[in-house]
């Protein structure tokens, strides 16, 4: 049976001069209790060793944590002060525009001081992909894509994205920005679909937008089913990933990856095996057969 395509090893960031690794790491857990810087760089380093160079974050991660708000880009900030040659290594990603308790601000004024407060927390000059991370619907996109416009011109960010947004609001916010999208990132993973069929991935290669798949392994779920059809997705998975000699998480890795919108997952892991262990995803080989067994297990109904 013909196999579908192998993943690049390295990907433009939608229609931008930076190149990314088709797997992400995401630091929504980096400032859980008990993370220290150390641990940290750590973390950063497995990642990097690993070949991933997209570091996700967001200025709301560690909510809660030590002092409240920002401690995961804080914590990162740090590493990369101890360390400031790690920063050439890496595209920094961050995201904004949640604000406890309205739950959500993009005026001008806010989301102007946002962007200036990630910068300080994570002690850099320069943001490579700035998101929007869920649609203030009290902003008008015109004003959300001015300001995002004036941080670009000033240097703060090199190019943008949006994140559990619509179709309907990507396109409006696309339409007032004079830089295009660069990405959008939606909840995919085996255990959620609706993207492959509701137009957000048809979305992104029309516009030419990097899907970046937070939560790849159905927040966990994946690895503990709860329910039939998490058990049949998470059997579907183990069959394909033991004939590869892969783990279950490495084969839903390699599941979004095989698709043609070219998804990066987000890495949630905050283990260093676990982060490594997400690089085996690019040697997988996927035939048709076996990508639509995946997809009939997750929907729970064979296709028409």
């Amino acid at each position: 049976m013909t196999a579908l395509p192998l993943p690049p090893s390295h990907r433009q960031l939608g229609q931008s001069d930076i190149a990314i690794s088709p797997l992400a790491w995401g630091m929504w857990r980096l400032a859980d209790a008990g993370c220290n810087a150390a641990d940290a760089a750590r973390l950063v380093h497995a990642a990097l060793d690993a070949g991933i160079t997209l570091f996700d974050t967001a200025d709301i991660y560690g909510f809660g944590g030590a002092s409240g708000f920002g401690d995961a880009e804080a914590m990162l900030g740090t590493v990369l002060a101890r360390e400031p040659a790690l920063r050439a290594q890496m595209v920094l990603a961050t995201k904004g525009g949640i604000r406890p308790s309205r739950p959500y601000d993009q005026s001008a004024a806010y989301l102007a001081s946002a962007i200036d407060a990630s910068l300080r927390r994570l002690n850099v000059e320069t943001i490579d992909l700035y998101q929007i991370h869920r649609p203030d619907i009290l902003a008008h996109p015109q004003e959300v894509a001015r300001t995002l416009e004036d941080a670009m011109a000033a240097g703060k960010v090199r190019t943008l994205g949006v994140s559990n947004f619509t179709v309907q609001q990507i396109e409006a916010l696309n339409h007032f920005l004079v830089s295009p999208l660069a990405a959008t990132q939606p909840q995919i993973s085996p255990l959620r679909i609706a993207c492959f069929e509701n137009g957000e991935l048809d979305q992104a290669m029309r516009l030419g937008l990097t899907p970046l798949a937070w939560s790849p392994l159905g927040g966990g779920r994946l690895l503990d089913p709860e329910t039939p059809r998490e058990a049949e997705v998470a059997s579907v998975l183990d069959r394909i990933g033991g004939e590869q000699g892969v783990s279950r998480s490495v084969a839903a890795y390699g599941w979004l990856m095989a698709h043609p919108a070219g998804i990066v997952p987000i890495v949630g892991s905050q283990n260093p095996d676990r982060i490594a262990e997400g690089a085996q995803a690019l040697a997988m080989r996927w035939t048709r057969e076996d990508w639509y067994a995946v997809l009939v297990a997750a929907r729970g109904e064979k296709l028409p």
